[in-house]
């Protein structure tokens, strides 16, 4: 069976192109997504949707990364991870540090931990921490925490604490137009019976 027609720069099918929707902004900080590699198969992944709508930005596929090669010899000093843990930062000490790149790992809470576990010098990083204040809008997947959020939700988060404003919300626009095709592709009934408890 022939594959469908793909739109070449949001590399969806032509059907559910989200060009139209993609807002893109620049960040001050370098946005580094390290993406495992069962993450990349999925087709209503945030990720790709996060690397098209930050200018400065740069999504990795794998499990296990060389530090020097792509964060630069003083990753050290110049990263910050978004991802929970005891003594995160506070913006404020993000900006007082010097810091420059933001590490975001995507996929599941298993995958991204596998991940960790792989790359101990992550471990070595200050961790930028969220504490939402609404559930996450991925409507289509279940997650084992209530505060959990998507991977393109997360950074537009991080991005505008970081910031110090509201800017980066506009992202969102496309991924909540994906979640609603998906939606639609599924049909009402079949949303309501596998996904009511996340209304």
């Amino acid at each position: 069976m022939p594959s469908r027609p793909t739109c070449s720069h949001c590399q969806r099918p032509l059907s559910v192109c989200l060009c139209e929707t993609i807002v893109q902004r620049d960040s001050v900080y370098r946005v580094l997504i390290l993406q495992h590699p069962k993450e990349a198969r999925h087709a209503l992944s945030s990720a790709p949707l996060l690397r098209r709508s930050i200018g400065n930005s740069c999504l990795l596929v794998g499990e296990v990364f060389d530090p020097p090669e792509i964060v630069g010899a003083n990753w050290r000093d110049t990263s910050v991870l978004l991802y929970p843990g005891e003594s995160a930062m506070t913006a404020s000490a993000v900006e007082s540090k010097g810091i420059s790149q933001l590490i975001v790992l995507d996929g599941t809470w298993r995958k991204t931990a596998k991940i960790l576990h792989l790359n101990p010098w992550l471990g070595e990083l200050p961790r930028l921490a969220l504490q939402p204040n609404s559930p996450s809008r991925y409507r289509i997947r279940k997650a084992p925490r209530p505060d959990s959020l998507s991977t393109i939700e997360a950074t537009a988060e991080a991005l505008n604490l970081l910031h110090g404003n509201t800017e980066f919300t506009a992202i969102l626009g496309a991924f909540e137009r994906m979640i609603d095709q998906q939606i639609e592709a599924m049909g009402e009934t079949t949303f309501k019976r596998n996904y009511a408890d996340r209304q």
